[in-house]
């Protein structure tokens, strides 16, 4: 396969020019006006960060690519799927309001936001594909509707994936609950039994009578059980969570596999903004001090080759003084490891998200580099 091109700018900015104007050109130059946006959905998929959370990306770049894709003749709309885990972005009504809070509404963007999965993270599309960890992927029914796909990522670490990238915004990011799950661990919940009152209500919701009540306390019977998240969007006490058993480098294959069935036969566009980058998720209620430096703005229509490039870009950073980085590197006194994100998190690795992708034929992690 032959390299892709990546485009990349700093933050740097002039009187001439801001960052808002910077990114616009930089769409621009890496071919974005060559995707037919007449007439057509456009999903813009983002993180809207967990409330509490200020490393997420401003809502002003969104506009900026919102705007774009209405001056193309497009209809564009922001999206991301309800999480598996507990906080305020669990069920589409916290998290509206949690994006709304954070910044992203119609009015500060310039279009609607929808969420993906719908209400209770149960409104999915199965999307075949066939892969060597995952059959059927659980995408989001909106997202899926959607004509085109852009994805607007926040670079940073992550304590599970190594990092957040374009990959991870897509694979994860695009999954419904039982997505989500699925990508996780086996795909099956379980009952925090401590937290369990016995109401029922899991059992009255499954289809599969797969949640049985014993001794006022509800258990999942995982041979019944298909996966489907629902009982976790209905316990009135979150009691119910998913099982985090798979291996990193299994999840990370997951996620490339989810991410195919996101892009595969659609016109998709990556974005991803190397700033803030924070040790942990946006996912997180709280962000420690960023890392490294700002790096820049990089865009590409292979997410493969972009997340290659980011990776890259910041391992040439120095470590923030007093950083988790820092702090780790004199601990570990490994100071010879150039991997930014492993040292960040020695327990997590990330280059196997990149190499299945590239194995599945989402794209390469051979890039050019071009400077705007």
């Amino acid at each position: 396969m032959d390299k892709a091109n990546v485009y990349f700018t700093s933050f740097k900015a002039t009187g001439q020019e801001n960052l808002l104007q910077k990114l616009h050109r930089l769409m621009k130059t890496a071919g974005f006006e060559n995707i037919d946006f007449q007439e057509k959905y456009a999903a813009i998929k983002i993180h809207f960060g967990e409330y509490g959370n200020l490393a997420f990306l401003r809502p002003n770049y969104a506009r900026v690519v919102a705007d774009y894709v209405k001056e193309l003749g497009g209809k564009p709309f922001l999206t991301d799927c309800n999480t598996l885990y507990v906080g305020s972005r669990k069920n589409a009504l916290d998290h509206l309001e949690t994006a709304y809070v954070n910044g992203f509404s119609p009015y500060q963007t310039g279009c609607h936001v929808i969420i993906g999965d719908g209400l209770k993270g149960t409104d999915e599309a199965i999307v075949p594909i066939d892969g060597e960890y995952v059959k059927e992927a659980k995408i989001g029914q909106a997202i899926m509707d959607a004509d085109i796909l852009i994805s607007l990522t926040h670079f940073k670490g992550h304590e599970m994936a190594g990092f957040g990238g374009a990959l991870k915004n897509l694979g994860m990011g695009c999954g419904s609950r039982a997505g989500k799950m699925e990508q996780h661990c086996d795909g099956k919940p379980s009952v925090n039994q401590a937290a369990c009152v016995g109401c029922g209500a899991c059992q009255k919701i499954c289809a599969h009578a797969a949640p049985e009540i014993a001794d006022g306390k509800a258990v999942i019977n995982h041979d019944k059980c298909v996966g489907c998240g629902r009982c976790l969007a209905v316990c009135p006490k979150d009691a119910i969570a998913a099982d985090f058993h798979d291996s990193i480098a299994v999840l990370n294959c997951k996620i490339a596999e989810y991410s195919y069935a996101v892009c595969k036969e659609r016109p998709c566009f990556h974005i991803s903004l190397i700033c803030d980058v924070s040790p942990n998720c946006d996912c997180h209620a709280e962000n420690d001090i960023p890392i490294i430096p700002d790096v820049g703005m990089l865009a590409s229509f292979d997410p493969v080759a972009l997340d290659q490039a980011c990776a890259d870009l910041c391992n040439q950073m120095p470590p923030i003084a007093h950083s988790v980085l820092d702090e780790n590197i004199k601990e570990l006194h490994e100071d010879e490891d150039h991997d930014h994100f492993h040292m960040t998190h020695p327990d997590t690795e990330w280059k196997s998200c990149i190499a299945h992708a590239v194995k599945i034929g989402l794209g390469t992690n051979a890039y050019e580099l071009i400077r705007i």
